[in-house]
């Protein structure tokens, strides 16, 4: 509960701010999150190569305000090369790691952009997000039920998907009302496939760790897990904001071209 207190202050803040602070922020989180992927593939304590690769993963956040997209590509598929040459076994799954990671890093800080709607959409998102995480956890206790994965997740429970789905998506929906003075409908969709689609990117971090079998990505947040424990609902919903902003958009008004229709 206590890292609660701690993070959810300072994302909110990075978010406020924008600019190099918070891709310096987006970047040291998502370098964190692949420390732990790195060592979920390696099952071994970090190596040289490894360790060059989460700086990279870092720099290719902290960058992406000077040298945009390209520039943070170009780290990437520097990290990629790395972990192709050196990565042993389990290369292909690190060079995934880092593409994922990547795309995800660019996806979250073109979002957030320079303008006061990469704020709203990062209200829009985070709310969504963590109100279905939130709903679905305390919904499946309460409830119980029918198992949704059993295979992949066993605590996760039909009644708490349902449970997180209506009310992570009513509560993006109400977010959209006020942020925004576009169709309610598309904020009904949209609210809807971010629930769903982040309740899809918790069941694929649970298969892959099952993989590696292990039970949580890290410990670097008391109580929670690791960092990518933290991340994974909110990943696949930020590439669906950046494919929807960047189609009606292009990428320099993600937000924007999410938000006004």
């Amino acid at each position: 509960m206590g890292s609660a207190f701690v993070l959810l202050p300072l994302t909110a803040l990075s978010l406020y701010l924008g600019g190099y602070i918070f891709a310096f922020i987006v970047g040291l989180v998502f370098a964190g999150a692949y420390r732990e992927w790195e060592q979920m593939v390696a099952r071994a304590p970090i190596s040289i190569p490894g360790a060059i690769t989460v700086v990279l993963v870092a720099i290719s956040g902290l960058i992406y305000p000077a040298f945009g997209l390209p520039g943070s590509t170009l780290v990437i598929v520097l990290a990629i090369a790395i972990a192709v040459l050196f990565g042993g076994e389990g290369r292909l799954w690190r060079a995934a790691g880092l593409g994922f990671f990547g795309l995800v890093i660019v996806a979250v800080i073109a979002m957030r952009g320079d303008s006061w709607d990469g704020v709203l959409a990062g209200v829009f998102l985070a709310v969504t997000v963590w109100m279905t995480d939130s709903a679905a956890f305390f919904t499946g206790r309460q409830i119980g039920g029918e198992k949704l994965a059993p295979i992949i997740s066993p605590s996760k429970t039909w009644s708490g998907a349902l449970g997180g789905l209506a009310l992570g998506a009513t509560s993006g929906f109400i977010v959209w009302l006020f942020v925004t003075d576009s169709p309610w409908w598309i904020g009904a969709i949209f609210a809807v496939t971010i629930s769903i689609l982040g309740q899809i990117g918790d069941l694929t971090e649970s298969a892959i760790k099952r993989n590696f079998r292990i039970k949580d990505s890290g410990d670097i947040i008391p109580g929670h897990g690791g960092l990518m424990d933290r991340l994974d609902s909110l990943t696949f919903g930020v590439i669906f904001v950046l494919v929807v902003g960047l189609l009606h958009s292009g990428l320099d008004n993600i937000a924007g071209g999410f938000l006004h229709w």
